[in-house]
């Protein structure tokens, strides 16, 4: 009987052991998809530009060290506000240029550029997406200071704005007022190149304690169906996200449709369905955005919960709404949003003074299958590196570059693989030639591996990509090939949702050129 006894304690321990060394070697398993974004917030010039009136080239100057930065920290997203409040960051016949911008609502940059084109321009030469941020219902920030452009639609179509705080916002109750907003979308799409359309937590505004938002008169004139005011308003937000889903989509079908919600959807003391947790604010009760309910019929295509609390947070333990929205996420993509902004080694959370808080939240989305990925608020925060966390993630959890995952229910067709790669040592490298072979390419993955054969080479490990380049360049030079190393290479076509195609021959040199 003892032996049997220390025989399972021997297996219990081994097992333990083993469980170890397993969990050891994941930590050096990158996943070769994953969203890795990052929010760039232009309203009160959090993130960009830094402060409003530069000149054009100054704020493509920022625009570029900032894209440039991420991308060298393994971000492959960017999140841009574009519509801060009924204003625009873009050429628009509908809506005034922002003050935010150039100092002054209503003026143009000068020298004239479109920024848009220039953010979305920059974003895609280093190999990122743009989601074009908008803020559906805010009108004007701090109605006591801000003065708005004589063409500002708070000006010429009043009756459609509601005071509530400090600011004003659209008034979601009146179907023009949708219809309005959508055409504002719809314009972006149609003319511009984007990747998404991201709407963050502002629909309804946070409640104000002791203030009524003042909806009663809308309430009263646009409400054939008699719902009581809570479901009312949620009926006004889901109507404007199934229009903009079903506009998105006529116009250009491989645009996506995402949103960052507040982080707790429903209390479980409120509904059964809901998160073990107590939060103050809620999505559905306060917010009036049903967002499980969007995922579930398919309106929007990913849904990125900003999970700004910590591991143990007594009224919203991060761990448990993260498992959470893992079953509630409806095969649409789920990625967490962190907030970096709360990294403070002076805080008074002892919890983000830890560089190992965010670090572990990295690690527990790896345990759960839905999890594809993260965004950070914002910006700014990783530039300024607080408590190491950029270097952390440059040099740990994105060291390897990662494709965006894919959407099967947008699209799921490969493009054809590039064909005839050429390999030639030059001067300064080894150069790469391929010919396309298709329509659908949107940019190349180069991947070398050391030694020489015709054997398959495992393209699934990140570690194994070289670099990417954008279509329609169709060569690249390899300038970090060593003297004498032999290596093989692969390029494949990837389209623009992300579909890869398989891949190229491989072609094998050693590099004998002197440099």
């Amino acid at each position: 009987m003892a032996f049997r006894l220390n025989l399972d304690l021997r297996i219990i321990i081994f097992l333990l052991i083993f469980s170890n060394l397993l969990f050891s070697c994941s930590e050096t398993i990158y996943p070769k998809r994953e969203m890795r974004a990052v929010w760039i917030a232009t309203v009160k010039n959090i993130d960009w530009p830094s402060r409003p009136g530069l000149s054009s080239e100054e704020q493509k100057n920022e625009f570029r060290k900032i894209i440039s930065f991420h991308q060298l920290n393994g971000i492959n997203a960017a999140i841009v506000q574009i519509r801060p409040a009924a204003d625009a960051f873009y050429q628009s016949r509908l809506e005034p240029w922002s003050e935010w911008l150039t100092d002054q609502q209503g003026k143009a940059p000068d020298p004239y550029y479109d920024p848009l084109t220039f953010m979305i321009e920059e974003c895609h030469d280093k190999g990122m997406e743009f989601h074009a941020w908008f803020n559906p219902y805010r009108a004007i920030v701090d109605i006591e200071s801000n003065v708005t452009d004589s063409l500002h639609i708070t000006n010429s179509l009043s009756e459609w704005f509601l005071t509530y705080g400090k600011n004003a916002y659209f008034d979601p109750g009146i179907p023009e007022v949708r219809e309005y907003v959508t055409n504002i979308v719809a314009d972006v799409v149609t003319r511009y190149d984007i990747d998404a359309v991201h709407f963050d937590d502002y629909f309804y505004p946070y409640k104000i304690y002791g203030e009524a938002f003042p909806d009663s008169a809308s309430y009263k004139r646009y409400n054939p169906r008699q719902l009581d005011l809570d479901d009312w308003r949620r009926s006004n937000v889901d109507e404007i996200i199934v229009m903009l889903n079903n506009r998105i989509k006529s116009i250009k079908p491989h645009v996506k449709f995402g949103i960052s919600p507040f982080g707790v959807w429903r209390n479980q003391d409120k509904d059964p369905n809901g998160s073990a947790t107590q939060a103050g604010v809620t999505n559905y009760d306060d917010l009036y955005a049903d967002v499980t309910k969007w995922l579930k019929n398919g309106w929007i295509d990913y849904v990125v919960p900003q999970l700004y609390w910590n591991i143990g947070f007594e009224k919203a333990d991060y761990a448990v709404l993260i498992d959470w929205w893992e079953k509630n996420s409806y095969g649409k993509h789920l990625y967490i949003g962190h907030g970096a902004y709360k990294i403070d080694d002076s805080s008074n959370v002892e919890a983000w003074r830890d560089p190992k808080q965010l670090p572990s939240q990295l690690r527990l989305n790896k345990q759960y299958e839905h999890v594809k990925g993260s965004a950070y608020f914002s910006s700014k925060v990783l530039l300024n590196n607080p408590l190491g966390i950029t270097d952390t993630l440059r040099n740990t959890f994105y060291r390897h570059p990662a494709l965006i995952p894919q959407m099967p229910w947008i699209d799921s067709e490969s493009p054809n693989p590039p064909k005839h790669l050429e390999v030639v040592p030059e001067e300064s490298g080894v150069l790469l030639k391929w010919k396309p072979s298709g329509k659908d390419e949107h940019y190349y993955l180069i991947y070398r591996f050391e030694g020489k054969g015709k054997k398959a080479q495992d393209i699934n490990n990140p570690a194994n990509i070289l670099s990417s380049v954008r279509a329609p360049i169709n060569f690249y030079l390899d300038e970090t090939a060593k003297k004498n190393k032999q290596y093989t290479y692969i390029v494949t076509a990837v389209d623009r949702l992300h579909n890869e195609s398989k891949r190229s021959e491989v072609n094998s040199i050693k590099n004998k050129i002197r440099r």
